[in-house]
């Protein structure tokens, strides 16, 4: 039976799917990581089923103590601004809201917030709420953290508030796995609905940026949650990274595409999954996951084939546009660094590579700007 108001477990012991001896066994990465359940999502588990995708997005496996990737590898300290504050792209500001979330995410690229070494995070948004009023070039603001739909209906209202006295503020964005941990944080909260109506304005919406991994966290009640967002006047999309042993099937991950836009709610992106401390075990290589996503999109309409794979970088967002036997051809979506915007790149093919410091740039003598003409921006 689904609980309508779940409770939160962060002791392993209190899983009952997991015995005893397993609740041991997995001690040590409690100790490193972070732990965070509920007992809705819990209950999407097969627990009969070791290799559940479920039971991988939020229950540790030893597999995490493989030595591998580091705790911040897209550097996003580096852009930090004012506390709480990344600023890395002209137009968009990150707010580091909050250090919690409606359950962790075991392949999390940033679980270090989660630990006690945090100090990225500020509950006073004060300081980062001056520097984008100051900053007249940042047209949209994404809150993140941590869940901003873990926090009261009161405190996020009091910051999008804030948000919405900037004229030039025109787009608010909200990134959330919260309809899909547990969607009757949405559904019993009425306050939250006629808050996000309030400020999602005609000329100036507020973005649900989703978080669903797989096609069954896509249930009746998470539906209804993402329906109601979208009465309130919320633009909702999805993100996902992909994820072996979650995602990493065209058969899988094409359903995931065709339910979101089955639903109205578009495929945004899809991730490389970071080198992040921990996630070995969920990591693809880049031109297999790559084959997997364009294969899934194959199997959709045009409204599901609206998602991009790309990788979140230290130097940008990297879309991976294409691939031959030979060759594999990348572009800029987003730069740090203006020099990078919009740059178009050829690299030899590295079936081994899993991020894009593993790759060579420009092989063989080929004329980048001859490539680029051909085929093109997007």
């Amino acid at each position: 039976m689904i609980v309508t108001n779940p409770k939160y477990i962060t002791s392993l012991d209190r899983v009952s799917g997991i015995t005893h001896e397993e609740s041991r066994a997995l001690a040590r990465v409690d100790e490193r990581y972070a732990f965070r359940t509920n007992e809705y999502y819990n209950s999407l588990i097969d627990w009969d089923d070791s290799a559940d995708p479920i039971r991988k997005v939020v229950i540790p496996d030893v597999k995490e103590l493989q030595t591998w990737g580091e705790l911040d590898p897209s550097n996003e300290e580096s852009y930090t601004k004012a506390p709480g504050l990344q600023h890395k792209y002209g137009p968009t500001a990150l707010l580091l809201v909050n250090d919690v979330c409606g359950a962790y995410c075991r392949f999390c690229f940033r679980k270090r917030l989660f630990m006690d070494i945090n100090d990225e995070v500020t509950r006073d948004v004060s300081e980062g709420v001056e520097y984008i009023r100051r900053n007249r070039k940042i047209n949209n603001v994404l809150l993140t953290g941590g869940d901003p739909l873990v926090m009261s209906t009161a405190r996020l209202e009091s910051i999008i508030e804030q948000l919405r006295r900037i004229d030039h503020v025109k787009i608010i964005r909200v990134g959330s796995k919260m309809p899909a941990f547990n969607p009757f944080r949405i559904i019993n909260d009425e306050q939250l609905l006629e808050m996000f109506s309030k400020y999602s304005r005609a000329k100036r919406r507020i973005y649900l940026m989703a978080h669903f991994n797989h096609p069954k966290e896509l249930t009746d009640d998470a539906v209804k949650a993402l329906g109601l967002l979208r009465e309130a006047g919320l633009v909702v999309v999805n993100q996902t990274p992909l994820l072996k042993g979650v995602n990493d099937s065209p058969a899988v991950l094409g359903e995931l595409f065709n339910k979101l836009s089955f639903i109205g709610v578009t495929p945004y992106y899809v991730f490389q999954c970071r080198p992040t401390a921990g996630n070995k075990m969920f990591s693809v290589p880049v031109e297999k996951a790559f084959g997997v996503f364009d294969e899934a999109r194959m199997m959709c309409s045009g409204l599901g084939k609206r998602a991009r794979f790309v990788m979140s970088h230290n130097t940008g967002k990297i879309k991976v546009v294409g691939k031959t036997d030979d060759h594999v051809f990348m572009r800029y979506q987003n730069a740090a660094h203006p020099s990078n915007r919009g740059r178009f790149m050829i690299f030899n093919s590295n079936p081994d590579a899993y991020w894009l410091d593993d790759y060579e740039e420009n092989p063989d003598g080929l004329d980048v700007e001859g490539a680029f003409s051909c085929i093109g921006a997007d």
